[in-house]
This record gives C-alpha cells, sequence and structure tokens, in this order.
C-alpha cells in the first residue's frame, strides 16, 4: 500500500513539476514579447541571457545529454534608450505567495553588482495572472521594505506592470517607470 502512496505522490508531483515549468516558459515568453515591442519602439535592447550550458552527449534520435557550467546569471540584460543598462530576473509562481529566497546567491549578486554600477535591477514577478516588477534595492530589502520574506499580490500593487499579452515591465500601471528608477 505505502508503494501504492508513494507512486501517486510522485506522479502528482511530477504533474505540477510540469505545470510549473510550462507556465514558466510561458511567463518568459510574455516578457520576450515585450522585449520585441519596446526594441520595436527604439525604447529599449533587452535579450534572454543564454543558460551556461554544455551539451555533453548526442543520441540519433534527437536527444542529449547536458549539464550546467556556470551558476546562471539573472535572466534578462539590455539597455534602455539613453544608455542606462537594465538587467532582471524573471521569477512567476501559480501561489499567492513569492519568496524572497527564489533567487539564487549568484543572482542576487549579480543584480546588487549591477545595480551599484549604475544599471536599472529587479525582478519581473508574475503571481497568478497580475504581473510586477520590483527595483532590486526593494527586493533585496524585502524585510525592511515590506516587513516580511514573502510578498503576495497586494504587497506589490505598487509595482505592477501593464499587461497586453506581453509583461509590459517597463510600464507601471499606477506608477511613472521614470520615478521608481531615478
Amino acid at each position: 500500500m505505502l508503494d501504492k502512496v508513494t507512486a501517486q505522490q510522485q506522479a502528482r508531483q511530477q504533474w505540477q513539476n510540469r505545470v510549473n515549468n510550462a507556465q514558466g516558459h510561458f511567463f518568459e515568453g510574455a516578457i520576450m514579447a515585450a522585449c520585441q515591442f519596446y526594441r520595436d519602439r527604439e525604447r529599449a535592447e533587452i535579450d534572454k541571457t543564454p543558460e551556461p550550458f554544455r551539451v555533453t552527449s548526442k543520441s540519433r534520435n534527437g536527444t542529449f545529454t547536458g549539464r550546467f557550467t556556470a551558476h546562471a546569471q539573472p535572466d534578462f540584460q539590455g539597455t534602455l534608450a539613453g544608455g542606462r543598462s537594465i538587467v532582471f530576473e524573471a521569477k512567476y509562481t501559480a501561489t499567492d505567495v513569492i519568496r524572497r529566497n527564489v533567487l539564487t546567491d549568484a543572482q542576487m549578486a549579480a543584480l546588487e553588482s549591477h545595480m551599484q554600477r549604475g544599471a536599472v535591477a529587479g525582478v519581473c514577478v508574475g503571481i497568478r495572472d497580475k504581473f510586477y516588477f520590483v527595483p532590486w534595492q526593494n527586493w533585496r530589502d524585502m524585510k525592511k521594505c515590506f516587513g516580511k520574506v514573502s510578498l503576495r499580490a497586494v504587497d506589490l500593487a505598487a509595482y505592477r506592470v501593464c499587461f497586453s499579452g506581453a509583461v509590459l515591465f517597463l510600464d507601471y500601471k499606477y506608477t511613472d517607470f521614470a520615478a521608481v528608477f531615478s
């Protein structure tokens, strides 16, 4: 009986992992659509950062084996019109809560380093069907800024961005972008 229960739990977890993975890909695709939107309007040139990955073997059926070769960098990097750099990580959750620790130490160090050198740095967040762009210093100091280390959509209302099928991370719904990052 225990084996059957364990198998059911594993099957549920595998299914949930696939759902989460698909939602994450959808979220990143919606951000990439915004990157193209901004590129077309000459507001920014922003690209997805490739994963540091190396193929170790290929099979005849088209599958391959590989491994990550370094810690992942933030997901997106580029330049805004006017010359300022932008770098950000993208995180999505289908739950009601996003936790500060979803970023790796390497991602946090990279965001901090870029921000210290004058870049716009942040975390583009998806919580279910709402989207936000949180400045890095507010994410980094989440406990100080929000009084906790996990946030709900209501906590992020000031950072909500527009959604048109693309996550328009430079266009806050209720706030002027320039005012947030100046």
